[in-house]
């Protein structure tokens, strides 16, 4: 009997380390689970792996060698690991402090870059982490029963721009705009928090006036040189709960980069908020 190739997951938070597992037992693959303690669901040990491995975000060098006598030779990175975790109370181990010294940049691409090589030093290559997912990458269009307004087309053109210049130095993937005019700009808090946060400043500007009537258009694009292995654009129903709070009622994304994480359940959502989604 031929054995099974192994996958790796380094598994996040979210559901996005669960649709890899799913996807990759679906097609095969016995999976091994290095679930980071301070970020993964606790539901992964029940979801078929072959085994599960918990470790705490700074030991890279346990990562290293728990795949190493799995006999594990392939992974990918899925969920999201929270940016602000870098300048956490987390110690790091001697081989990530020393990685991290190496660094003249700590963002996402410099830093996750940096261990993608550690773990190919070690014969553990990091792969598309959204290899097994294609069914749920945004098609190019209007996804959505409504299409943009005038006012949210100019919006996502300009939106586009912004998001396009802010990717080139890796500062977030996500900006906020109204009335061609940039509201917020992602940087390490996440997309969901700068959302609120341009509801907030809306809201703070004229309190008196409902919610509603001040339309917000939310860019979440790709980076220029977005590296799939790693950091990809992803948006869930989640956030289109909170788009709707804040007063937001476009969304744009990249066609064919970024996952719709609940897949349908995205688009009905967006529908029954009466958001519209566009993605280019």
């Amino acid at each position: 009997m031929v054995p099974k190739q192994k996958l790796g997951i380094i598994a996040g938070n979210g559901r996005f380390p669960f649709l890899v597992l799913d996807a990759a037992r679906a097609q095969g693959y016995e999976v091994v689970v290095a679930a980071i303690k301070e970020e993964t669901f606790p539901e992964i040990e029940n979801r078929g792996a072959a085994a599960v491995h918990w470790l705490s975000l700074g030991e890279l060098s346990k990562l290293i060698e728990t795949f190493q006598r799995e006999g594990v030779t392939r992974a990918v990175m899925a969920g999201q690991v929270k940016h602000k975790q870098i300048f956490s109370s987390i110690r790091p181990d001697w081989r990530l402090a020393k990685l991290l010294l190496s660094l003249d940049l700590r963002n996402t691409d410099a830093l996750l870059g940096a261990v993608a090589k550690v773990l190919a030093d070690e014969g553990i290559v990091l792969e598309s982490s959204i290899a097994l997912l294609d069914p749920l990458l945004a098609n190019a269009g209007v996804l959505t029963k409504r299409g943009p307004s005038d006012q949210e087309r100019k919006n996502i053109q300009y939106g586009r721009r912004i998001a396009h210049g802010l990717g080139e130095y890796d500062i977030g993937q996500t900006v906020v705009i109204a009335e061609s005019a940039c509201v917020a700009v992602e940087a390490i808090e996440g997309t969901d928090a700068t959302i609120e946060r341009a509801g907030q400043i809306m809201k703070s500007l004229d309190p008196d006036k409902s919610i509603l009537d001040r339309s917000l258009t939310v860019v979440k694009i790709a980076k220029p040189k977005q590296d799939m292995r790693f950091d990809v654009p992803v948006v869930g129903a989640k956030t289109i709960e909170v788009m709707h709070t804040a007063g937001a009622n476009a969304l744009a994304v990249d066609a064919g980069k970024c996952l719709l994480i609940d897949g349908e359940a995205v688009i009905v959502a967006a529908d029954a908020a009466g958001i519209t989604i566009v993605a280019e």
